[in-house]
């Protein structure tokens, strides 16, 4: 087999298998989960997909506790002042001899 057959073969194996992968890219089906048709019309007839909970329309407390916490959110309340620092400036009173 000579150099030119060779390298005429490498190049033809190449350009088929940049052809192959395009290929394996297109799919028959509009998405990638379809065929999930039992999922979907199980989905579709269930009754109340909710939680049983989220059906509970009293609220338990009032709106002046609401309103307390909604005010204490906008304007919090100061941080408290830091702890009184003493400095002592001069001696420490003891004299030496």
């Amino acid at each position: 087999m000579s150099r030119n057959s060779a390298l005429i073969l490498i190049l033809c194996a190449g350009a088929l298998s940049g052809c192959a992968a395009d290929y394996l890219n297109h799919y028959d089906s509009v998405t990638l989960a379809a065929g999930d048709t039992q999922k979907y019309n199980s989905m579709l007839q269930t009754v109340d997909p909710l939680n049983p909970a989220s059906r509970n329309t009293h609220i338990e407390g009032d709106g002046t506790r609401a309103a307390a916490v909604a005010h204490r959110y906008k304007f919090p309340p100061p941080p408290p002042p830091p702890p009184a620092i003493t400095v002592n400036v001069g001696g420490s009173g003891v004299t030496q001899q």
